[in-house]
């Protein structure tokens, strides 16, 4: 009896174990490092030959903004297990290259026909095929290897050069239209869209396909004369699978047919139903964006400096390039934040008028680098506004204000603030400024112990009427394109606007 309960006790630890590192067990530990309420998608990259460099990041991107996917990317399929794959939800294949093995091969198709999906991309459509590299760019990459026949069940159509080959001709502008409406990934969307892509002819038949989009290969272009699918799909087990022959690099992708199908594909792949609209590329995920005026004018600067404002979906800006244009009429109700780069001392009444008027409103201000030596012989700009000047002429016992170019700085913050949490300390080649006039009012956010510094390289400005931020950096290229910088900027413009929630 006692050997029976231990021979019981040992099957039952044995059990235990099995269930915690089981493939279900480790996916739903590994689930709390995705974003909740989302479909998780596992990218495989790597190998193409396309330009899988950039198609990848741009797939990756176009599904993150919709708010739908949580999504991780494997450059290095092969080796791939049942319980790697076991927390996604679909398998996006942006992959052309050598075969992944027979355990990952395996793992793929348990892992699509127990219920999951896939979905194949443009140069996948050829993958696996058996054929070799002909030099012509448009065959599978790597050493000649046997067919998988699998995969061109789960792909539903693949490449073949049993004639008539399998191939394209020239990339042009042609017209995709659907024949399926009432499928969830179509329903909805218009009749058609045009494309600007390699639109492939001659598929051979892996399996039994539901074609949702044909287009005509028109023969002047290489074409077959003949509507070819464009877009199909496959039940492949209790899995769904979702081809797309379009997006042969991201100028292709970037077309709004690619866009709305791709990701109302995964989402059906994944899931087997479609909650996304119709129209992906018209989804608003972000707030209306602030109105930005930046001002320039008064000293150089390199083109640099309009990268900064690169990649802001939340920011739409006008380049005024003078301080007189910017001012010439009232800008209380066009703008919502005034960006200052311009190093000027003429203003009119007028223009000094509507610049107060703008201030007076509420409004946001972000002044850069030059820009705090603005205005030397208005004194309610420099001490009540922005709370710091440059002093380009010495001023009673005080001397003129010296810089330096191409300094290194490490730059900390002093306090806590929505503006400085999400940058934390600096490292980066600036040029400083020294013997500056700096209001007691202010409240510095960064400082540096530079010696050729005054120390404060950003506050917040003692301006009571609208919030406004000085940011001493910004010189040249290397602050620009420095991704502290950027941040530093962005912040600073949301913060004077009144979006950058206080627990950031």
């Amino acid at each position: 009896m006692r050997r029976h309960i231990e021979t019981c006790s040992k099957m039952s630890g044995l059990l235990v174990l099995l269930l915690l590192t089981s493939p279900w067990t480790m996916a739903d530990d590994r689930a709390a490092f995705f974003q909740p309420d989302t479909l998780r998608v596992l990218i495989f990259s790597g190998r193409n030959n396309h330009e899988w460099r950039t198609t990848t990041p741009f797939l990756k991107r176009v599904l993150l903004e919709s708010k739908r996917f949580d999504v991780r990317v494997e450059e290095e399929p092969q080796g791939l297990t049942p319980s790697t794959l076991a927390v996604y939800d679909v398998i996006v294949l942006d992959y052309n290259g050598p075969r992944w093995g027979a355990e990952t091969e395996k793992a793929v198709a348990d892992f699509v026909r127990s219920g999951k999906g896939l979905v194949v991309v443009h140069g996948a459509s050829y993958a696996f095929t058996g054929l070799e590299t002909l030099g012509d760019g448009h065959r599978r990459m790597g050493l000649h290897e046997p067919a998988w026949p699998e995969y061109e069940k789960m792909v539903g159509l693949y490449w073949s050069e049993d004639p008539p080959k399998t191939g394209h001709g020239k990339r042009y502008s042609f017209a995709v239209k659907t024949v399926n409406s009432q499928h969830p990934i179509l329903a909805g969307m218009k009749e058609s869209f045009m494309a600007t892509d390699e639109l492939y002819h001659n598929f051979k038949k892996g399996a039994e396909i539901s074609v949702l989009a044909t287009a005509f290969d028109d023969p002047k272009f290489g074409g077959t004369g003949k509507d070819e699918p464009i877009l199909w799909t496959v039940n492949y087990g209790k899995g769904r699978v979702f081809h797309t022959a379009l997006g042969h690099n991201v100028a292709a992708m970037q077309e709004d047919g690619f866009i709305n199908t791709f990701v109302r594909g995964t989402e059906w792949a994944a899931s087997g139903s479609v909650t996304l609209p119709p129209e992906v590329t018209q989804m608003k995920t972000t707030p209306t964006p602030l109105r930005l005026l930046v001002v320039t004018g008064g000293h150089d600067y390199p083109t640099s400096f309009y990268t900064v404002f690169e990649g802001w979906d939340d920011v739409q800006w006008k380049h005024a390039p003078s301080n007189h244009e910017a001012f010439f009429n009232p800008i209380k109700d066009q703008y919502d934040v005034l960006v200052l780069y311009d190093l000027s001392q003429e203003i009119t009444e007028a223009e000094r008028k509507n610049l107060t008027d703008f201030l007076e409103s509420g409004k946001g201000m972000v002044v850069l680098h030059h820009a705090i030596a603005d205005y030397q012989a208005w004194p309610w700009w420099s001490q009540e506004v922005v709370g710091g000047k440059y002093l380009q002429q010495p001023e009673g016992d005080k001397p003129a204000s010296t810089y330096k170019h191409d300094e290194e700085l490490f730059v900390q913050p002093t306090r806590d603030h929505p503006i400085t949490a999400s940058v934390g300390p600096l490292h980066l080649w600036d040029e400083t400024y020294k013997g500056m006039w700096i209001s007691p009012q202010v409240q510095v956010l960064l400082k540096t112990d530079n010696p050729t510094s005054d120390g404060p390289v950003a506050w917040i400005c003692p301006y009571q009427k609208s919030r406004a931020v000085y940011l001493e950096l910004g010189h040249d290229q290397m602050a620009h394109r420095y991704a502290g910088y950027r941040t530093l900027v962005h912040n600073a413009i949301l913060w004077t606007a009144g979006r950058l929630d206080a627990k950031k």
